[in-house]
């Protein structure tokens, strides 16, 4: 199962100037300005795609960091691991001198599991997490050449534009091929690696760290999995690793209708499969959550 349906993140490798992105296997372009609330978010382990829904709350995806160790350490205060995010487009080609890094404190759904039945049904369930800023025990790394801020997002960091979660039961209304738009920091295309290409070279992860963008459209249906996730085409336009956690929004607005959870082959071609968050499970968790942690929407 592992091998036929893989989890959107991506390892974090070293993110040093390297060549400017190439358009994306998965038909992307260069997002800049566009949807500046949609962050680049990692533990220093492994890094994912998140939505800022105000200044004290990102939202994103459960499997992101929930079975790692953060290099950031814990929140002393909750015991929750630390992340950090960066809201610039062109991150993978800005210094680290350059960088500004907002710290907070990550939280994922406790009913997540992978594997909760055979097969594809409920792979991937309760896939959900929000990253709160503002939140006392929050610490930041010591000598960095980055800038490292705890504290509310300031509106000069995503252009004082947010992210917003879906009406109750929004998906169940909408129509086949609805128009969806993609926006995240994953991988976009894939290279042929070195070795022999007998009988097939192999493909390696082409540039990530750059906010790229594609707009795609819904596949409805009712099948065993539709009641917790929404399934989009990807031949207009897919999610690939690194991108897990970022939005799924209503095409041309910013509503968030689900979170980007996996894939279904290892270069990201085939249909891809995103969270739900406008049932009532993730709207009360997510909700129930912030309140929790002293943070608002």
């Amino acid at each position: 199962m592992r091998h036929r349906i893989l989890l959107a993140v991506v390892t974090v490798l070293a993110i040093v100037g390297l060549a400017s992105p190439a358009a994306a296997i998965t038909n992307g372009t260069y997002d800049g300005n566009n949807h500046p609330y949609i962050a680049y978010e990692d533990n220093l382990a492994f890094a994912c795609t998140g939505t800022l829904l105000s200044p004290t709350v990102m939202l994103t995806a459960a499997h992101c960091f929930s079975d790692s160790t953060s290099g950031l350490g814990n929140n002393p205060t909750t015991g929750a691991p630390l992340v950090r995010v960066s809201f610039d487009p062109n991150l993978i080609n800005t210094p680290a001198a350059q960088r500004t890094w907002y710290v907070g404190t990550y939280y994922f759904d406790p009913g997540f599991v992978i594997g909760a039945k055979g097969g594809l049904p409920h792979f991937d369930t309760h896939d959900v997490a929000v990253i709160i800023f503002g939140e006392a025990g929050c610490t930041t790394p010591v000598g960095s050449a980055s800038t490292y801020v705890c504290g509310p997002v300031p509106a000069s960091a995503n252009m004082n534009q947010y992210g917003t979660l879906p009406a109750l039961g929004l998906v169940d209304t909408l129509a086949m091929n609805t128009p969806i738009d993609n926006a995240g920091y994953g991988v976009q295309g894939f290279v042929n690696g070195g070795g022999p290409c007998d009988p097939n070279c192999k493909k390696s992860d082409g540039d990530s760290a750059t906010r790229f963008y594609a707009p795609t459209t819904l596949v409805t249906s009712n099948d065993v999995i539709s009641d917790e996730f929404i399934k989009m085409h990807s031949n207009k336009g897919g999610t690939c690793f690194g991108d897990s956690g970022g939005p799924n929004l209503l095409g041309g607005t910013n509503v968030v209708l689900g979170v980007n959870s996996f894939v279904a082959n290892l270069v990201c071609t085939a249909n891809t499969y995103s969270y739900r968050v406008d049932t009532a499970q993730a709207l009360d968790w997510i909700h129930a959550t912030v309140t929790a942690h002293g943070a608002s929407l």
